[in-house]
């Protein structure tokens, strides 16, 4: 078993070994192929011809092309071979050279495919030959260290020889091969790879020997670190992208493999921010995209390890991020100093995403540190410098919004930090901390809060009408909006902890006069590419800032109410200023209410109160449910939409859920939260529906809203199921032990006879306006009701307040019968009277029961005079109705079609 260091010794001379094989086998096929183009310039031509006249050069490329065929069928065009495949085609001869006499050599042979065997040997071997040269150097660096062979001196010393042995076997390739005829080949360029490995290894020496033995001081050390990445840029420009990308990720993963017990960042930062400046600056001659992108993402990984050495280095890590960003903004943003021409009023992502990641960066070094003042003042900084770039070139625009998000990202969580050394109180700093442990770090943060709100907020409102483009304004509004409303928040709920602060508010009503002016400046201007969306953002800012004052001087609770308010706020202004962003924030605000009290339904926790009706329940959803009525009627006034119909359905919403609401808390001492129901409760809430469904279906009328008509459906099924669930099972007091009150004002009267009622109106209010099955059934609902009120006012009196107790009477059983047919009596007077049709139907199906009842109960269970007098009357009953459709209802119908044939008198 062969020990470690042996292993690292051997593993890469064999695979050198290999790949100096392969690589002699290429040569010897590059040498063949050498001979026979020389064969084929030195061929004799077949037959002599005349000097031809000094030709045009189109008449040339015509003399270039094959002859064609005398006969009657064309020749096709010959087919063109791959790429890969031809040798380069040899310049023109000049005119001159064609009068001299020298015959014009044809045209090369097409070569064969590139097989497998040929691909392996000319790419692969190469490719990998020129990784294992520059991983032998770094691993028998490694090994010499590890195993004590050599002297520091000694191994700096090789390292150099070792790079500029593979330097100069790079550039004699390439002189070698530029002299020949033959094309160096494509993708594996041995010069390139050569040259790449000597640079990797350049750097890793020069590292070595200042950070690792200390031979070099910082100047030197930066000085020869520049010279290389300066070396490493003129070879790219020479050898192509290989030597790039090899390059810069050797530079980069160099610290890696060449590394110390005790790290100096200093110098590792120094060393990336060379190697940077001539990733950038290769990427900006070359424009190489990809290199740029390769670059940042390799040095934004470098940020992550070397956080783990705690807020104690916060030097190094912000000179890290710093250095590539002011790199970044000079080479590779788009029209900006040395940067890439740009396209006017568009966003180039990788301009905007390098400054991005650079300050994405200094984000997470300012939260391992613990907002340590030099990493804010550094991030500090960096935003400036992001608005600033943005502010000269379009193309960086993006790196705004990135720059909002991450100082939100920052002060939120410095908000949520619990520190013993922050002010967590809004009384003072905590017991045993005195004022010098807090007073820095919040006056930093609200130093750096002020600057970051000014200066999005003034950027963002002076950038309007700077671009052609409509997506930058947009940004900077965006930004300037959300950035100094985000930092108030955050603020607010460091400072104060959520509690009521007047200051805050006084703030808040500020920043929404300064919004409502930018809005008002803006809306006078002439129409720009994006405008109308920075309008309606800056509106939606000071309605955004209006509520948070609310929120700020008010409870808690308030923010629903201040929301609300926002959102019917929105609407008016939308009928002011016609912009169609404004009707769908309306939508937006109702909507985040209507999530809000999913959250609590109390919208004040345990604070409602016990008090009936005028407790926080009447204002959380009162004042919202007027808000969101009053929205909606603003809103029609632009047409039906979604925006319109979201403000409606959370109107009908709010207005349900008060009073369910405020029954369920008057019926249960204030506990909205039991979770059984009683009689009393569900007939409010059956009764509530069935009047809120037929207001509902008046409004529909007028306004024709899908809202509405869905509204009134949706209340009178619950008012259905709730009757036929709670009423007549859940909660039947003939089934259950429930003590129903007095004799005539008891919960019957409440929990049948006026749902009975209400059901009735609601049948009349759709009739005509629905189908007839609707209105019918409806209709039937109400007899039901009624019904089972006249049932159990009659148990009532015979039992008592509770009536599940107690066997039923005769005298009970007759009284049933009595009631039911001068209920029938009535019915059918009433559909007399005012000819209703539904009542003599529901007048035959009282009687109907009644019969049913007097052969199937009153037979069997009645005795004496009682069933006699039941009989009785029933019989007199259905003769007196007989007699009564016989005389009174046929006889209408037989002379209503008589009538109109009747003379006039003269």
């Amino acid at each position: 078993m062969f020990d470690e260091p042996f292993v690292f010794f051997f593993a890469p001379l064999v695979i050198a070994i290999v790949a100096l094989i392969f690589a002699r086998k290429a040569m010897n096929q590059v040498a063949e192929l050498r001979q026979r183009l020389d064969a084929i310039q030195s061929a004799p031509a077949a037959a002599a011809a005349p000097v031809p006249p000094p030709l045009t050069p189109f008449e040339a490329f015509e003399q270039t092309l094959p002859p064609v065929s005398t006969a009657a069928a064309p020749t096709p065009p010959p087919l063109v071979p791959d790429a890969e495949s031809v040798a380069p085609v040899a310049p023109p001869e000049t005119s001159e050279q064609a009068v001299g006499g020298a015959a014009t050599p044809p045209p090369p042979l097409p070569q064969p495919d590139r097989g497998f065997e040929e691909t392996i040997g000319t790419r692969w071997v190469v490719w990998i030959g020129g990784l294992t040269l520059a991983l032998g150097g770094f691993f028998m660096v490694r090994y010499s260290i590890e195993a004590g062979l050599l002297g520091p001196g000694v191994r700096t010393m090789l390292g150099g020889l070792f790079a500029l042995a593979l330097l100069l076997a790079g550039e004699w390739t390439r002189r070698k091969e530029s002299i020949s005829a033959i094309e160096a080949t494509p993708i594996a360029n041995i010069p390139a790879i050569l040259t790449a490995a000597g640079t990797a290894v350049a750097f890793a020496t020069v590292y070595a020997a200042y950070a690792l033995y200390e031979f070099l001081v910082p100047a030197t050390a930066f000085i020869l670190l520049g010279l290389v990445a300066m070396g490493t840029l003129a070879a790219a420009l020479l050898h192509g992208p290989a030597l790039a990308g090899l390059g810069v990720v050797g530079a980069f993963v160099t610290p890696v493999l060449v590394s110390s017990d005790k790290p100096d960042f200093w110098a590792l930062y120094i060393y990336l921010a060379i190697v940077t400046a001539a990733a950038f600056g290769l990427a900006r001659v070359r424009l190489w995209r990809w290199l740029a992108v390769t670059t940042i993402v390799f040095a934004l990984l470098w940020t992550f390890p070397c956080l783990q050495c705690g807020p104690s280095m916060v030097g190094p890590h912000a000179f890290h991020v710093l250095a590539g960003f002011i790199l970044a903004a000079l080479l590779v943003v788009s029209g900006f100093m040395f940067g890439p021409p740009a396209d006017e009023g568009q966003v180039e992502p990788i301009s905007s995403g390098s400054l991005a990641a650079y300050l994405l960066g200094a984000t997470l070094i300012v939260l391992n540190s613990f907002h340590a003042d030099t990493a804010m003042i550094v991030f500090g900084l960096l935003v400036a410098g992001g608005l600033l770039v943005a502010w000269r070139s379009d193309a960086a625009a993006g790196a705004v919004g990135a720059a909002a998000a991450l100082v939100f990202v920052v002060f939120a969580e410095w908000a949520v930090r619990a520190n013993p050394d922050m002010l967590v109180l809004p009384g003072g700093p905590l017991s045993d901390i005195g004022p010098n442990a807090t007073d820095g770090s919040v006056s930093l943060h609200l130093i750096s809060a002020a600057i970051f709100a000014a200066g999005f907020g003034v950027a963002g409102f002076l950038a309007q009408g700077r671009s052609v483009g409509p997506i930058i304004p947009v940004i900077w509004s965006a930004a300037a909006v959300f950035t100094p409303l985000a930092l108030l928040v955050a603020l607010y709920a460091r400072i104060v902890h959520l509690d009521r602060s007047i200051p805050f508010a006084i703030l808040a009503v500020a920043l929404a006069a300064a919004y409502a002016a930018a809005t008002e400046v803006l809306a006078k201007r002439e129409d720009r590419p994006g405008l109308q969306a920075s309008i309606a953002l800056f509106a939606t800012g000071s309605l955004a800032a209006l509520a948070l004052a609310l929120t700020f001087a008010l409870e808690k609770g308030w923010l629903t109410i201040a929301l609300a308010l926002m959102s019917a706020g929105t609407a008016w202004i939308s009928t002011q200023r016609p912009i169609p962003f404004l009707r769908v924030l309306a939508a937006i605000l109702a909507t985040i209410v209507v999530l809000r009290i999913a959250d609590d339904p109390r919208i004040v926790g345990t604070a409602v109160g016990t008090t009936p009706i005028f407790n926080w329940l009447l204002w959380g959803y009162g004042i919202p449910a007027l808000s969101f009525w009053a929205g909606s009627i603003l809103l029609r006034r632009g047409g039906d939409d979604a925006p319109l119909r979201t403000v409606e359905a959370a109107a009908i919403l709010f207005t349900v859920l008060l009073a369910f609401m405020e029954i369920r808390h008057a019926v249960n001492q204030g506990d909205v939260y039991r979770q059984s129901a009683g009689l009393t409760e569900v007939a409010l809430q059956v009764c509530v529906a069935l009047a809120m469904a037929i207001g509902l279906e008046r409004l529909r009328i007028r306004t024709g809203s899908v809202i509405h008509n869905a509204g009134a459906i949706l209340l009178t099924a619950f008012a259905g199921l709730a009757a036929v669930f709670g009423l007549l099972m859940l909660e039947n007091p003939i089934l259950w032990y429930i003590d129903v009150g007095g004799a005539v004002i008891n919960l019957l009267l409440l929990g049948y006879a006026l749902p009975a009622v209400l059901a009735l109106l609601l049948s009349y209010a759709v009739a005509g306006r629905r189908p007839v099955s609707y209105a019918n059934t409806i209709a039937a609902g109400a007899l039901i009701l009624a019904l089972a009120y006249m049932t159990f006012e009659i148990r009532r009196i015979y039992h008592g307040p509770v009536m599940s107790v107690g066997p039923t009477t005769g005298a009970e059983q007759y009284t049933y019968s009595i009631a039911y047919l001068a209920f029938g009596v009535v019915l059918l007077g009433i559909g007399i009277l005012f000819n209703s049709q539904r009542a003599r139907l529901a007048s035959a199906v009282v009687i109907a029961l009644t019969i049913l009842k007097a052969f199937l109960i009153d037979m069997s269970t009645l005795t004496g005079v009682y069933r006699a007098l039941s009989f009785m009357c029933l019989g007199l009953v259905l003769v007196a109705i007989g007699w009564l459709y016989q005389r009174i209802l046929f006889r209408r119908q037989q002379a209503a079609p008589v009538a109109p044939a009747t003379p006039t008198g003269s």
